[in-house]
């Protein structure tokens, strides 16, 4: 990530007291009483209408952690393994589906001019129609030797059917610009849960332009684009097809799994530091990974004929696509 979409705070206490009481010093008159240089002083009250506000503490922002590529090769190793255990579906992939996201990850993250400066993961989203799958991707500064950790089915915007987009292919930052927020498991008028169980973060990636998927001139217009669950008993399992209305939709433990270890949420870190909107919405008890990045990378490996198809993904034995 850029140093320039960091963010770069510089607090400075400014103590009104002390400048008042020195001009008060200043002005006063010398006392002639031998016994007045060893009396305790009263305090002097601010004159009537002078709004004196209390010192405040700095404000003291963390930096972005920075780990070696060694320790973050490592760290990705150990992010792979929870995910084995913890993530339903999840799968490391054949060799051939890993070199193809390396790829396209590359390709992406240099078409867009984005600037890895520090060790971190990417959520790379390829919304192929024939793929339908997301995969983390360790990024290195100043290599090429980009590794993957493993994901799972996703279901992007599907075509054809009224009111549903096309999710944008790009680079999407997840910025302390913008506040997600938590499903709360209500159900609409057809008995779904649209952003999955009470409880599921949704991570909001601002307003996007995307092809409207029911018009056949490709007429674009504005979504609200988010990463989300889906409801737990009757769209879970068709996860790997197009079918949301423009976001991406994840498996609820792959959910749980990006919130707890703040995957997408470094810049998060950062902001719950000083605001307590932040603070409350990630989860208590978390461990936000070293290697935690702030991009959502969505790619369409069948508009890149550079690279080679990803048809083959539904036949490869390593994705365990049971939609």
């Amino acid at each position: 990530m850029s140093a320039s979409r960091r963010v770069g705070w510089a607090a400075v206490a400014l103590s009104q007291a002390g400048l008042l009481a020195g001009c008060a010093t200043a002005h006063s008159e010398p006392s002639t009483d031998p016994s007045a240089l060893h009396a305790p002083q009263a305090p002097t009250a601010p004159p009537p209408g002078l709004d004196v506000q209390p010192e405040s503490p700095p404000v003291v922002i963390p930096s972005l952690p920075v780990v070696g590529e060694e320790e973050a090769r490592r760290e990705a190793s150990l992010l792979t393994l929870r995910m084995k255990a913890s993530v339903s579906r999840f799968t490391t992939y054949s060799p051939a589906v890993r070199q193809r996201f390396l790829k396209l990850a590359h390709a992406a993250i240099a078409q867009s001019g984005t600037v890895i400066d520090r060790p971190q993961v990417l959520m790379v989203v390829d919304r192929n129609p024939a793929v339908q799958a997301l995969c983390f991707v360790l990024a290195l500064p100043n290599s090429d030797r980009w590794e993957t950790l493993g994901g799972t089915p996703v279901s992007t915007g599907q075509s054809g059917r009224k009111f549903y987009y096309i999710t944008p292919t790009g680079v999407f930052i997840n910025t302390p610009d913008r506040l997600g927020y938590r499903a709360e498991g209500t159900k609409n008028e057809n008995g779904i849960r649209g952003i999955g169980a009470k409880g599921m973060r949704v991570w909001d990636m601002g307003w996007q332009t995307a092809v409207k998927g029911w018009r056949p001139d490709h007429e674009t217009g504005d979504i609200r684009l988010e990463i989300h669950a889906t409801d737990p008993d009757f769209l879970e399992r068709r996860l790997g097809h197009p079918a949301s209305e423009g976001c991406v939709r994840i498996p609820a433990t792959m959910n749980k799994f990006i919130d707890n270890n703040g995957l997408l949420d470094v810049l998060y870190e950062q902001a719950a530091s000083y605001d307590g909107r932040f603070r409350a919405l990630l989860p208590k008890g978390r461990t936000p990974s070293p290697i935690a990045g702030d991009a959502l990378v969505v790619v369409d490996s069948a508009e890149m004929p550079s690279i080679e198809s990803a048809r083959t993904d539904r036949r490869d034995p390593s994705v365990k696509n049971d939609g």
